[in-house]
């Protein structure tokens, strides 16, 4: 088979007036991987569509080298009816596919391997989804097409689908908002954007340098989104070393350009207004058995949320974590003990439906009924326009009726009509549904000078390293857990448990000598978490161990004399040099590629030219590193 999977020439795509697609010219080679990426809107799935050749461009060609396989997983339910053992592996014999290790692991990873024989057609939307991915992640595929795969898993079947897809060597393709997932998964993300798609080496964290790098070198006018971003670079680099050290890219302008740039947030200073808006209690759970239809969520459990905490909440489907933000609030009640709220506090909660929002009324109309004003730092006020616009919802969508609004725009604003109401507890029910990683990177921005309370449930592993300092879980054993170590040690109990990835259900969770009491972080208890740090794995600022599982203190290495540092510099000059025209030939080699698509000898020749630039471009990165570190 060719070494080019699938090439697109000239593609266009429009949508009623507007052009999603403009003259789109790509290539994916064998065993890349690649990441897609842009607004709601954009023309991601469009995208996504027209390379599995489930719709047509409008114009322009799609070029699949002869027998390719292609495997694709859209976000409509296409599943047909039956049981998950006929839907995932149709009529083959059970000694027959059991024997295949690749489809045992599947059918393990997201928790089918004991509901083979129920019927999908009573099952929830994720339920199935989970069924429609267990399909196509059992075939032998040439080019895999994932759109939002991550829909519906829980950090457990987010990091097993990672590991699975490792294991691949076809080409693959997913568009999602989970940022974690990309750096895990991709060596490159493409950026749909304005009709066009910006093609960038590297996971996640690479394309936020690469993206920032680009504005700087522009002087980019969006100063807004310029700060955005660099608060960001900021975090990732703050962050653990695992984080950036993935993906190859350049780090000299990134740290220039981060070098002046704070904390993303001042925990200290917020849990001291908190303090001041809230009082010293928020909510005390006391003794408290929690029984939900038949099944008992909680025994005995006592919980203390204070002023300022930032709490990430994790655990399986069905563990009961709507069930305890539910308890917070009041619309569930304890079967025994109780829950003390301050009498300051005032409460808000996004869940998981968007239905209470009024149809009839346009986009910046709803906001402005709940208020006109936002206060968003001491000093700084912002209209109800101004949030639209930050929330991906420009003046052209703000006249919408909210009935005519997609998805993702009813979310967002369902978040901002939350917002606009001032409150000072924020419970927040899987926030990242339907938000694209710019909205994400605006609400996580805003919630980093947000004086309060926050509770997060969410299976986006990125948002809650990024937005809190501590995470508790519920594992299944009817009780609720502080982890110092974050998502990592959750994943670490619950495989020491023998839980299933994606499996949807509570499981026995694991036996700790710690109990499921206790203060949270920075309410003064003994939890261990340190306070503010970074107990959800994120950064708890320069030089601090939290999260990262390193010491702090200095390099032990030997300082350059000045007459070695001055050649190095120079040496490493003359590697940016060398960087910059193997990456402008790796470009145009690129090109020559796709437009070859039909031309296989030409093919050949361009691939062995790609293949030994790509080595050369590899060293030569190697050399850039080691020198880099050595200077710094």
């Amino acid at each position: 088979m060719s070494p080019v999977v699938v090439s697109l020439e000239s593609v266009s795509a429009a949508h009623g007036t507007r052009t999603l697609l403009d003259g789109v010219g790509l290539g994916l080679d064998i065993g890349e991987r690649v990441g897609v990426v842009g607004r709601n809107g954009a023309g991601k799935s469009t995208l996504l569509n027209i390379i599995s050749g489930t719709h047509p461009p409008d114009s322009g060609r799609v070029v699949h080298a002869g027998g390719t396989r292609v495997g694709a997983l859209s976000q409509a339910d296409s599943l047909p009816g039956g049981t998950v053992r006929s839907a995932v592996v149709g009529d083959v014999p059970d000694h027959v596919w059991a024997a295949d290790p690749r489809q045992r692991a599947v059918l393990t990873g997201l928790g089918l391997i004991d509901r083979l024989d129920e019927e999908t057609g009573p099952m929830s939307g994720g339920e199935r989804r989970r069924v429609a991915l267990a399909r196509l992640l059992v075939q032998e595929l040439d080019l895999l097409i994932l759109d939002e795969p991550t829909n519906h898993l829980d950090v457990e079947g987010v990091a097993w689908l990672a590991r699975h897809l490792a294991t691949r060597r076809c080409a693959l393709i997913v568009a999602t908002h989970d940022r974690w997932f990309l750096d895990e998964v991709c060596d490159q993300v493409w950026e749909v954007v304005d009709g066009r798609v910006d093609a960038y080496e590297g996971g996640y964290s690479a394309y936020v340098l690469a993206r920032a790098e680009r504005s700087r070198r522009a002087d980019a006018t969006e100063a807004r989104r310029q700060n955005l971003l660099r608060k960001e670079l900021a975090w990732l680099r703050r962050g653990p070393p695992a984080r950036t050290s993935k993906p190859r890219f350049r780090i000299d302008a990134a740290n220039a350009l981060i070098a002046d740039e704070p904390p993303a947030r001042d925990s200290l200073e917020l849990r001291t207004f908190a303090a001041s808006r809230l009082g010293k209690d928020v909510y005390d759970v006391e003794d408290v058995d929690l029984t939900v239809g038949d099944r008992t969520l909680l025994r005995d459990v006592t919980w203390r949320l204070g002023p300022g905490d930032r709490i990430g909440l994790v655990g399986v489907n069905g563990a009961g974590k709507t069930s305890l933000l539910r308890l917070l609030i009041g619309t569930l009640e304890p079967g025994a003990g109780r829950v003390r709220r301050g009498a300051s506090v005032r409460p808000a909660i996004l869940s998981q439906e968007v239905t209470e929002l009024p149809g009839d009324l346009r986009a910046l109309e709803a906001v402005e009924q709940v208020a006109r004003i936002l206060a968003v730092e001491r000093g700084r006020e912002r209209t109800a326009g101004q949030m639209l616009e930050q929330f991906g919802l420009p003046s052209s969508r703000q006249w919408t009726r909210v009935r005519d609004l997609s998805g993702g725009e009813r979310r967002r604003l369902q978040l901002l009509r939350l917002l606009m109401g001032r409150p000072n507890v924020l419970l927040l029910d899987e926030p990242t549904n339907d938000l694209d990683t710019d909205t994400l990177t605006a609400l996580e921005d805003l919630l980093d000078s947000w004086p309060g309370t926050l509770v997060v449930v969410s299976h986006d592993r990125y948002f809650l390293e990024r937005t809190c300092d501590v995470v508790w879980a519920l594992l299944g054993d009817e009780r609720i857990r502080m982890l110092p170590g974050g998502v990592e040690e959750y994943l670490a109990r619950r495989a020491a448990a023998g839980g299933s990835p994606g499996s949807g259900t509570a499981g026995s969770g694991a036996s700790t000598p710690s109990g499921g009491s206790g203060r949270s972080a920075g309410s003064g208890g003994s939890s261990g978490s340190g306070g503010s740090g970074g107990g959800a794995g994120g950064p708890a600022g320069p030089g601090s161990a939290a999260g990262s599982g390193q010491a702090s203190g200095t390099d032990a290495r030997p300082a350059l004399s000045s007459g070695e540092l001055r050649a190095a510099r120079k040496e490493l000059a003359r590697l940016e040099r060398t960087l910059e025209k193997l990456g402008r030939r790796e470009s145009e080699l690129h090109k020559a590629l796709a437009e070859a698509a039909t031309d296989h000898e030409r093919i050949l020749t361009l691939d062995a030219e790609l293949r030994a630039l790509t080595s050369e471009k590899d060293q030569t990165e190697d050399q850039w590193l080691t020198l880099a570190s050595k200077i710094e």
